[in-house]
């Protein structure tokens, strides 16, 4: 079989999305339309707002265009990000925004056809498309199956012979065009919704297979997490968590399960709805600190979602430098200002940690190899910078065997290299 002309590789992240074109051994990222000029790297976000002129009576914008749209009308807009983490949730069946209700593979569709457009035509015409899926995707119990019949349908759009690969897999194909001799990497890929593991054999250049995986593994745990320990301990104490409401005779703690929608950016978002304001203000007006349960309440109804996790991602990103970051956010009433160190948060992302390493166990039994084994490790995606992660391999096998670069973008070029690869159905996930 020759090699198709082009193939296009699909980096859908929860957090942000890359493309990569290749043609034969070369692979380029696609460049982007932003509101400040053009990019390589696309944010994984909606934003909705009524419109009497738009199809339906709603208009929508994907990518760093979502963000500027909901900035300039916070109060009018839908704002949705991270929605890939709920591709595998059986739980979640339709976001209604503005009385419409849309599924997954409705979000992604729009959110492909935004970017695609922004790429002037880049994206369209790929002879094979190579989208990149998690080991295991995020949340409770996810349906693996359920999320691919939801990628078929988001991704048909595109018009393509369509492939999925693991996406660490990627990045080690990316990384193979690095080495010049034959070893033995580990690929660990730290995305916003997911941490994904694969062994993979790199053989000396100019073999007829380059790569060769070896074995793979997965936690529902990344950079999202790692937010929310920040929110988790600063901001939804004075949000009401932990605190208690009066019912009849009994005084009971608040459920904590209006505080797990704030875990998740797709969930917070669609908070705003009547029926769970309704439920909040009865808890409000039976709670014995009203005043914490009314700043939720307003967190919510004002749409200060995105303002939140931006304040919170800052400190997150701020930590991996510096041993202490200031965490600063106001809004609805609420004004934190807090002080948080490297190791205050590395202890409340503890637990994470634990899991993250058992993944990296569980990547290693499934290839057969020992750490021993591997000549190198490569970190990629946008966790990987955070210290107390790339501790976890430094404590393994020192420095001088761990890489890294292309945080962001490593993924979608080798994904597009396996594109023009003939033995695609090796690579296939």
């Amino acid at each position: 079989m020759p090699h198709p002309p082009f193939s296009l590789g699909l980096d859908f992240g929860t957090t942000n999305s890359v493309a990569a074109v290749a043609r034969s051994d070369a692979s380029e990222l696609v460049p982007l339309q932003t509101p400040i000029g053009m990019g390589d790297v696309f944010r994984s976000a909606l934003c909705f707002w009524e419109d009497e002129s738009a199809s339906g009576g709603v208009a929508y914008e994907a990518g760093p265009w979502a963000i500027a749209e909901y900035l300039e009308y916070p109060q009018g807009s839908r704002f949705l990000q991270s929605f890939k983490s709920v591709a595998a949730s059986a739980n979640f069946e339709h976001a209604t925004i503005f009385e419409r209700r849309y599924r997954f593979e409705d979000l992604g569709r729009r959110f492909l056809e935004k970017m695609a457009a922004r790429a002037g035509g880049a994206m369209q015409g790929a002879a094979r498309i190579v989208v990149g899926r998690p080991v295991e995707y995020a949340g409770h119990r996810p349906d693996e199956a359920l999320a691919r019949r939801r990628y078929d349908m988001m991704f048909e759009m595109l018009g393509a012979e369509l492939h999925y690969a693991y996406e660490p897999l990627g990045a080690a194909y990316s990384y193979a065009s690095r080495v010049t001799e034959p070893a033995t990497i580990l690929v660990a890929d730290f995305g916003g919704g997911t941490s994904d593991f694969s062994v993979v054999r790199i053989a000396a250049p100019g073999a007829e297979r380059r790569c060769i995986p070896l074995g793979h593994a997965g936690v529902g745990i990344a950079g999202d997490r790692f937010d929310y320990r920040i929110l988790d301990h600063l901001v939804l104490p004075l949000l009401g968590k932990g605190g208690s409401y009066r019912s009849f005779d009994k005084v009971l703690e608040i459920p904590r399960g209006h505080f797990a929608e704030f875990a998740d950016w797709s969930r917070l978002a669609l908070m705003r709805n009547r029926r769970t304001l309704a439920e909040l203000e009865k808890l409000r007006r039976a709670a014995l600190d009203p005043d914490a349960v009314g700043r939720m309440i307003a967190v919510i109804e004002q749409e200060l979602g995105y303002q939140l996790y931006d304040a919170v991602g800052a400190v997150k990103r701020a930590l991996s430098s510096a041993e202490v970051a200031r965490f600063q956010f106001s809004g609805a009433g609420l004004s934190i200002e807090a002080d948080v160190t490297r190791d205050a948060f590395e202890t409340w992302i503890a637990p994470d940690i634990a899991r993250i390493e058992a993944a990296i166990d569980r990547a290693l039994a499934t290839s057969g190899i020992g750490m021993g084994d591997v000549d190198r490790i490569f970190l990629t995606g946008g966790s990987s910078l955070m210290p107390r992660i790339r501790r976890v391999f430094v404590d393994r096998v020192g420095e001088d065997r761990i890489a890294s670069g292309g945080e962001l973008t490593s993924i979608a070029h080798g994904l597009a290299l396996i594109g023009q690869q003939e033995d695609i159905a090796a690579w296939a996930a």
